[in-house]
């Protein structure tokens, strides 16, 4: 048990900035109070998170979303604040000029855009101290012909070298994937099997990123896990849950035992360690939602909670019960041992491991009472909220 409550101290859980912004579905976005106006702000309430959860010590910036004049100041910001700059993502996707794509578009003079971008999301790395970039690209086409699919390949190829190339000591990049949307005929990068090919081409410095909402419906996404774990090639989460499409919602709020069955596969292939640090760091376990009807500071909490229940249990797994059963060849002795882990409470156990923290053991109702929201409200009134675009 000693051994469970350590590793669950350990675990870092990474914030998106974005999350903390105004954002929803394409149909409609729904502002709210107290909503950020600028990167600072949102800063201030991912610390909000760590502080309650003790376990969100990163958050993630979005390139243009989260621009300032100075990243350093906003590094030293974050500091103040108490978390750290996290993963820098990189926006090829919202300029009219990638109407036909942005690192596949037919156009030279788009691609070169795309790239300069790209690379200027490593210089925020350098300033900073991020190790990480994330790519993800809408990149596709619509009809047949529209396009030739092997020569965007090799533009695709072509771009990820050059950012590859430009990294530096300890700095790594993430490749995301998308099964459609908003490419409806070919997507460029639609699954793991792609972006694994393109970054076991590349190196040790190019990893595959799993956005749980980004699959088929049905698809084993454990098994995903379990061999890019297998060729050294996961290095991050995008955790959301969905019930139909890329939705966006609370990580375990569609499927719990899904995401049990995702972090047993992590904790079998010795991944989970959270830590920060180049190519050969461990797992990044990463939100990517977007609170369009719930609260913004409580749905990144309850997030956080969620994946560390979703831990607790995985961790509880009798690894030597559920070894001897799978050698006997009992089925159902060994579905037992994960259904036994699965249904245990775990909520008094990270309770508990609050309070040997100092903190409160029921973060939800510890930020409710502490007054934060209606402070912001209060104070954030005037100006443009934060949100997609802005």
């Amino acid at each position: 048990m000693s051994d469970i409550r350590a590793t669950l101290r350990a675990q870092a859980i990474e914030t998106p900035s974005w999350a903390y912004g105004n954002s929803g579905t394409r149909f409609k976005v729904f502002a709210q109070r107290g909503v950020p106006r600028d990167p600072y702000e949102k800063l201030a309430d991912a610390a909000q998170v760590h502080a309650f959860t003790g376990v969100a010590p990163t958050v993630a910036l979005h390139i243009p979303w989260d621009r300032v004049d100075d990243y350093a100041d906003l590094a030293r910001h974050a500091s103040e604040v108490g978390v750290r700059i996290g993963a820098i993502n990189s926006n090829v996707f919202q300029d009219d000029d990638y109407r036909l794509g942005s690192v596949t578009n037919p156009d030279p003079a788009v691609r070169r855009k795309a790239l300069d971008h790209l690379l200027a999301c490593v210089d925020v790395m350098d300033a900073t101290g991020s190790d990480t970039l994330k790519l993800w690209f809408s990149d596709g086409t619509n009809y047949p012909g529209q396009d030739d699919i092997r020569s965007r390949q090799d533009r695709l190829a072509e771009a990820l070298s050059a950012v590859y190339g430009r990294l530096g000591e300890g700095q790594r990049f993430l490749l995301e994937y998308k099964l459609f949307e908003p490419a409806f005929y070919v997507t460029d990068v639609p699954d793991w099997g792609t972006a694994y090919a393109h970054c076991l081409r590349l190196g040790d410095k190019a990893q595959v990123v799993v956005d749980t909402g980004h699959h088929a419906p049905g698809t084993n996404i454990e098994f995903i896990v379990a061999f890019l774990l297998r060729e050294g090639k996961l290095g991050g989460f995008d955790f959301n849950s969905r019930f139909y499409a890329d939705d966006d919602l609370m990580v375990g709020a569609a499927d719990p035992f899904q995401l049990f069955r995702i972090m047993y596969e992590v904790i079998r292939g010795g991944a989970l360690s959270g830590r920060h640090g180049g190519p050969e760091q461990g797992v990044a376990f990463m939100l990517d939602q977007c609170h369009n009807i719930e609260p913004k500071i409580p749905g990144q909490i309850r997030s956080v909670m969620n994946i560390q229940e979703a831990t607790a249990k995985a961790l509880r797994v009798d690894a030597d019960a559920l070894a001897a059963a799978q050698a006997e060849g009992d089925v159902l002795a060994a579905n037992a041992v994960l259904m036994d882990a699965y249904n245990t409470d775990v909520r008094p156990l990270l309770a508990e491991l609050r309070q040997e923290m100092g903190l409160d053991p029921d973060p939800m109702a510890a930020y409710a009472r502490s007054g934060y929201f209606e402070k912001i409200a209060a104070e954030r009134v005037g100006g443009t909220q934060a949100g997609w675009g802005a």
